[in-house]
């Protein structure tokens, strides 16, 4: 009997690495890819040669497939339309979904492998009906499945997450053990295609065109100073203004319409209601009535006990405690227990 053929998306990392090998000593037939979705120029990039490394160390073959243009319209695009229209989104998320398990998916189905796998920390199990689920990993520290939610069942059908069930410790271990040079190489903590983190520098020089500079206003619409651009904020900032008020100031709304950025006081940033639209489930395809749940903001938001409401534009969700700061454009991702419900993205606090 031929051993399964699965494709190891391989980004240089210690967590892609041992995914690969794991796969390997699970019986699999194993190729590494190295996706080629970012860079100054044409020439093998640092990711590539480390992951090439890897896959000669393991015996196995690697591949790179440029995914250079599908990036830049899926996710660099995308990115750049939300943060002008004042959203804040994660670019993480669409890429998830549109490349690293849709064109990557559609690549390994074209070249003859039935699977892919990725270092996610994340588990897939079957429920008794033979639907697909997400479940959280076995280290809560690094557990990914915030950034999973909008996986189809398709999808979830035809991919292995083989360090579901470690911790980052027993993977640099593992790494250790099979002599990886990359075993304690530090974890990336930045978007791929913005590493120092200034997003607004970005967006200017990508698209050739300055954020013009606006007011700042009171929540009544009151002039209360200028502002440097409208994709240099994100609500519930305070930190980097520029203005003084003589009381903490905070981000509480952009208006881009107006080209205005309104501040207030932190109270008015909670909310209790969150409008939430382009929802993805995964137990099930529709939700038929309010369940209990926990849901989170963002990535590093701690789940908080809430209940998700049935909406004609999406889902309401509804914390039992207010929560600071809903952004549009982040994720609302939904929970019961350890398993996804699913998530959509994040219109207003309500």
């Amino acid at each position: 009997m031929r051993s399964e053929k699965v494709m190891a998306g391989m980004s240089g990392g210690v967590d892609s690495s041992v995914c690969a090998s794991l796969l390997i000593d699970g019986g699999y037939s194993v190729a590494g890819v190295t996706l080629d979705l970012w860079g100054k120029d044409s020439t093998a990039s640092p990711e590539a040669e480390e992951a090439e490394k890897v896959c000669k160390n393991l015996g196995i073959p690697h591949y790179v497939f440029e995914m250079r243009e599908d990036f830049a319209g899926a996710v660099i695009d995308d990115f750049i339309n939300e943060y002008i229209n004042g959203a804040t989104p994660n670019p993480c998320i669409v890429c998830n979904r549109k490349i690293k398990f849709g064109k990557m998916l559609e690549y390994a189905e074209n070249a003859g492998y039935s699977k892919i796998a990725t270092g996610h920390y994340a588990v897939v199990k079957k429920d008794g009906s033979g639907r697909y689920l997400l479940s959280k990993a076995a280290d809560r520290a690094k557990d990914q499945t915030y950034v999973l939610y909008s996986l189809t069942q398709e999808q979830l059908s035809s991919v292995v997450f083989p360090l579901g069930g470690l911790t980052k410790a027993q993977v640099r271990e593992i790494a250790e053990s099979k002599g990886f040079s990359n075993a304690h190489k530090p974890d990336s903590q930045d978007i791929c295609f913005v590493p120092d983190g200034d997003y607004a520098a970005f967006i200017e020089k990508y698209t050739g065109k300055i954020s013009a500079p606006g007011e700042f206003t009171d929540i009544n619409g009151c002039p209360i100073g200028k502002h440097n651009g409208l994709i240099r904020y994100t609500v519930g900032q305070r930190k980097g203004l520029g203005i003084s008020l003589g009381k903490p100031a905070y981000v509480v709304a952009k208006d881009t319409a107006s080209n205005r950025v309104v501040l207030g006081d932190e109270e008015q940033l909670f909310y209790r209601r969150v409008l939430v639209r382009n929802v993805n489930l995964i137990p099930f395809d529709r939700l038929e009535g309010d369940m209990r749940v926990t849901a989170k903001l963002r990535y590093r938001h701690n789940e908080q006990p809430a209940r998700i409401i049935p909406d004609e534009n999406g889902v309401i969700v509804e914390f039992d405690e207010p929560q600071r700061a809903p952004s549009p454009g982040q994720s609302a991702v939904f929970y019961d227990g350890d398993t996804v419900v699913g998530g959509g993205i994040i219109v207003k606090g309500i």
